[in-house]
């Protein structure tokens, strides 16, 4: 079972170090085959970012930085893969990404399909190529099959394989694998994961980007109030279960929505049995 870990450049410092203290932990607990280091459009992270997966990339690791449509000319995308190529780096996520607010539109890029072409023309085959998949549909997209055709269309572009948005419904998950595979997708669509720590910024991570909470879920969390240990516990037993369900019907990995925060992903794959407690 191949595990990867999301993380988010810090902006101070401080930030910094815990991101490397938490990386360390989950690199010795997970031996994770990649860190995927998200993005920030318009210049709000992109040196962190680079800065990050340099980071982890000299420490023996790989990494796989994220590279967004948003805001991005060629010139910038191309500049940034010779970079990386450079640094050794042999994995990309691709994404199209969201327009921050206040900015009007997409650079020379709007599709993530567009992206993936220019980094195969540019690159070949070096970089592995990841992208997003919305089991539960992007929240913009006008239909559910629309949504799945634009999935298949980044996967024929040249992508390598996919990693989705949190859900809590494998059924989803399942559904999405299948009406994929109609449309010729045969590459590794890998679950990602998000631990249950916080009812109040789940509630707000959800809404923002259209993955659904189920009704039972949402009520059991909300009933704990701030009861963060019961939020917790409930949460890991949850996200645990979901995982088990996704392992035994043969999902091809697991990726993790760390937050930047190790404990939570560490207590899921030792309670799967994936690491020695």
């Amino acid at each position: 079972m191949e595990l990867s870990v999301e993380f988010f450049p810090s902006k101070t410092a401080e930030g910094a170090e815990k991101l490397r203290a938490v990386r360390e932990q989950l690199a010795t607990a997970l031996k994770p085959t990649f860190f995927s280091v998200t993005f920030g459009a318009g210049g709000s992270t992109q040196d962190g970012t680079f800065s990050a997966v340099k980071e982890i990339h000299e420490a023996g690791q790989q990494a796989a930085p994220h590279l967004s449509c948003v805001g991005s000319s060629k010139e910038k995308v191309r500049e940034l893969l010779a970079q990386y190529k450079n640094l050794g780096v042999s994995r990309i996520v691709a994404l199209r990404g969201d327009l921050p607010s206040g900015m009007g539109q997409y650079g020379e890029f709007h599709h993530a399909d567009e992206l993936v072409q220019f980094i195969r023309a540019e690159t070949d085959s070096h970089f592995h190529i990841e992208v997003a998949a919305y089991p539960e549909m992007h929240p913009q997209a006008r239909s559910m099959i629309d949504d799945v055709q634009r999935f298949a269309n980044k996967m024929k572009a040249g992508a390598d394989s996919a990693i989705t948005q949190y859900f809590f419904n494998s059924d989803a998950y399942f559904k999405f694998v299948d009406e994929a595979a109609k449309l010729g997708v045969d590459q590794p669509i890998v679950p990602g994961i998000m631990p249950i720590t916080n009812c109040t910024q789940l509630l707000r991570f959800s809404d923002a980007c259209g993955a659904e909470i189920p009704r039972w879920i949402r009520l059991r969390l909300q009933s704990f109030g701030d009861d963060t240990a019961s939020i917790k516990a409930f949460g890991l037993d949850v996200v645990t279960d979901l995982c088990d369900q996704l392992m035994v019907a043969g999902a091809p990995g697991l990726h993790f929505y760390s937050l930047n925060q190790a404990d939570p992903v560490i207590a899921i794959v030792k309670d799967l049995g994936l690491v020695k407690a």
